[in-house]
């Protein structure tokens, strides 16, 4: 990937009531924003950020501060190279996170496979598990712009969890056939 244009987005808020810096802290970090001093956050200059730093913005005025966004041109490869490693180190950090999530699901269903647990009840919570850590890979492969080896290897991992699912799936409907009452009226 070329070089990237970048924003750098200045916050200013007044330290009471603290509710505000962190809900524009947390809004900036979804938004995929990295710190790079005191009050300042760079990102690459994408349409998709744009509904976060929306979102950051207004709550920063809400509670009574300044938020500033100015186009940021690096002057050299050195300062590019600074703001790429940033943005990619957080990027690495959270594509980590999930894997360790994944590896998480992975184990939870090993368990309630060893404890032979099939019923519905447990694959409708293994079903909306899975279904947060699609949701959370959306969300990071959205912020993801440069497209880093991580983000592969987490799509795998997240396929792996998927397929698992669905073989816990099978085992729970396996269970229930096996251990339904027979419908003696039915013909055979």
């Amino acid at each position: 990937m070329g070089r990237l244009q970048w924003l750098m987005v200045l916050v200013q808020l007044p330290s009471q009531p603290s509710r505000y810096r962190v809900a524009v802290w947390r809004e900036l970090r979804r938004s995929g924003a990295v710190p790079v001093a005191a009050g300042a956050w760079a990102l690459p200059a994408m349409p998709a950020f744009q509904p976060s730093l929306d979102r950051a913005g207004a709550l920063c005025r809400e509670g009574g501060g300044t938020f500033t966004v100015v186009d940021v041109v690096p002057h050299d490869a050195a300062g590019e190279a600074v703001l790429r490693e940033a943005f990619a180190g957080a990027r690495r950090d959270e594509w980590t996170e999930f894997v360790a999530d994944c590896g998480k699901y992975e184990d939870e269903i090993a368990k309630e496979i060893a404890k032979q647990k099939f019923t519905f009840a447990e694959l409708e919570e293994e079903e909306q598990s899975l279904d947060r850590l699609r949701r959370w890979h959306r969300d990071l492969k959205r912020r993801d712009v440069l497209e880093l080896p991580e983000a592969r290897a987490a799509a795998e991992r997240l396929r792996g969890c998927e397929a698992l699912l669905e073989d816990y799936a099978g085992r729970v409907y396996a269970a229930m056939r096996e251990n339904a009452p027979l419908d003696r009226d039915r013909e055979v």
